[in-house]
């Protein structure tokens, strides 16, 4: 039976193995998804070494970039963004190969077109510099929507710390997008370091955490007025995103 799964760490909170075993079972498809922590990203190979079957993998954090050094081939987009969030794994004659694609970034953007009224008139900030706010650069690049990264330090050009974010530059970026993992379950009570009080009905937070379904950074923006949206549409679409490619022939 052919096995798919899910790499990073933590992994607990992650809806992979349940969206996955319930679309399995729903399309009638002889397959099995797993969650996979490992301490070394190192540790994939492993993995892949123990379980012939295992044929794709998504990856959460903190793997999405260091992954990178591992794969034997990378999907023209994900070289752009610098993060990979699935891979395949293809085994012929001996040989493994393994390929890294993203596919957050086409599920951030199905949220942004939903989310958002066209044509967009938005500047953002981006809080967070892991693997996932580079999926969001790319789309906000794509779209040319202009974003600032918000980040505790290790100033950039397009990079502020916490400690810069004014009154004056939160009214001057009207969609807020958290891709940081403060606030995931199981850490329900934390908040990313944001001045929430500046915030206004003005403004929209997109919050990539979808466990659980309400962070503190949504319930905070929503109670200054502004309106929100999780990870949830992100996660369901990049996951389809990923089936897509294991199951090319």
């Amino acid at each position: 039976m052919n096995q798919y799964g899910l790499i990073g760490n933590p992994v607990s909170h992650s809806f992979s193995k349940k969206y996955f075993t319930e679309k399995f079972l729903r399309e009638g498809i002889s397959a099995q998804y797993e969650l996979y922590q490992l301490d070394d990203i190192q540790e994939v190979y492993d993995l892949i070494t123990e379980k012939p079957d295992l044929k794709g993998l998504n990856v959460t954090i903190p793997f999405k970039q260091s992954v990178l050094r591992l794969l034997d081939e990378v999907d023209q987009s994900a070289k752009l963004i610098g993060a990979v969030n699935t891979i395949s794994i293809k085994r012929k004659n001996g040989k493994t190969v393994l390929k890294g694609y993203n596919t957050d970034a086409a599920g951030f953007e199905r949220t942004l077109d939903t989310v958002l009224q066209k044509p967009y008139n938005i500047r953002s900030l981006i809080i967070g510099t892991g693997g996932a706010s580079k999926a969001v650069k790319y789309i906000f690049r794509k779209k040319g929507i202009a974003f600032r990264s918000v980040s505790r330090a290790g100033l950039k050009s397009e990079q502020i710390t916490y400690g810069m974010l004014t009154k004056s530059i939160i009214n001057n970026y009207n969609l807020i997008v958290n891709t940081s993992p403060v606030g995931m379950y199981p850490n329900i009570d934390e908040a990313p370091d944001f001045p929430y009080q500046f915030l206004t009905n003005k403004h929209i937070l997109i919050d990539l955490i979808y466990n659980p379904a309400e962070t503190l950074f949504l319930q905070r923006g929503s109670e200054m007025g502004a309106a929100t949206a999780n990870g949830m549409m992100m996660f369901t679409n990049q996951a389809e995103e990923a089936w897509k490619i294991w199951s090319r022939k």
